[in-house]
C-alpha cells in the first residue's frame, strides 16, 4: 500500500495519475496547502521542502517503508518499481528522462510562474506577465516541434515524460495560450486526456481544491510562512 500525501495540483496530479495508470494500491492524505498543512511537523518529516506530493510505500525495495518527495523522484521510483512507462532499454529510458527533466526544469516552473502572474499576482507586472507567458508559448512551441515528430514526448510510447507534463498543460487557457496554435500539442493532450487512469487521477481530491483565493491561503501559498526555517 501506497500512502499519498497530496492535493489537486498538477504536480500532486503527476503522482495520482501514475498509481492508476500502474493500478497500484493508495491511501490518499489530503494536504490542504491553503491552511498551511504542508508546514506540519509530521509533514515535513516526509517532504523536507514542505511541498506536495509526497508518498509513503509501505513495501519498499527492502521491504521496509520508504519515504519519498519530488514529483519527478516519485514518478521514477514507481516507474522502476512496476517496470513501466519508462522505456525498454537504456536509449529509451535517457530519453525518457531527458523530456522528464524538461518538464521538471522548464514547464513546471515556467508555466507555474505565468498561470502565477497572470491570475495570483497581487499587483499585475506587465513584464512579468509578457516575460512568463513569451516563455510559455515557447514551451509549447518546443513540444509541438517534438510531437510532429513522435507520437509521445520521448518517441513510440507513452511515458513518465507525457505523465508529468500533461498536467501542466491542463490550465493553457490561464498561461496565455490558445492550444489550436500548437495542433500537435493538442492532438497530444486530446489522447492523454482520454486515457482511463487519466480521468481517474485527475479527480483525485478535486473536490477539496476552492477556486477562491483568500488572504490565510494567499499567505499559505505565497507569502512570508514559506520563507520561515522550520
Amino acid at each position: 500500500m501506497i500512502d499519498v500525501y497530496s492535493t489537486a495540483t498538477p504536480n500532486g496530479h503527476k503522482v495520482h495519475i501514475m498509481l492508476e495508470e500502474c493500478d497500484l494500491p493508495y491511501r490518499v492524505h489530503h494536504i490542504d496547502i491553503r491552511a498551511g498543512d504542508q508546514f506540519r511537523p509530521e509533514f515535513l518529516e516526509i517532504s523536507p521542502n514542505n511541498k506536495i506530493p509526497a508518498i509513503v510505500d509501505q513495501d519498499g525495495p527492502d521491504g521496509q517503508p520508504m519515504a519519498l518527495f519530488e514529483s519527478g523522484a516519485i514518478l521514477l521510483y514507481l516507474a522502476s518499481k512496476t517496470g513501466k512507462f519508462l522505456g525498454d532499454d537504456d536509449r529509451q529510458r535517457f530519453t525518457t528522462l531527458q523530456w522528464l527533466m524538461f518538464q521538471m526544469g522548464g514547464v513546471g516552473p515556467m508555466l507555474g510562474q505565468a498561470h502565477h502572474f497572470r491570475t495570483y499576482a497581487p499587483q499585475k507586472i506587465d513584464y512579468a506577465i509578457e516575460r512568463y507567458t513569451n516563455e510559455a508559448k515557447r514551451l509549447y512551441g518546443v513540444m509541438d516541434k517534438r510531437l510532429a515528430q513522435a507520437a509521445w514526448l520521448a518517441g513510440a510510447d507513452y511515458t513518465i515524460a507525457d505523465i508529468a507534463t500533461f498536467p501542466w498543460t491542463r490550465s493553457w487557457q490561464q498561461q496565455g495560450i490558445e492550444l489550436d496554435d500548437f495542433p500537435h500539442v493538442k492532438r497530444w493532450f486530446d489522447a492523454i486526456n482520454a486515457r482511463p487512469a487519466v480521468q481517474r487521477g485527475v479527480e483525485v481530491l478535486a473536490t477539496q481544491r476552492k477556486p477562491v483565493m483568500d488572504e490565510m491561503a494567499r499567505e499559505m501559498l505565497f507569502g512570508s510562512r514559506q520563507y520561515t526555517r522550520h
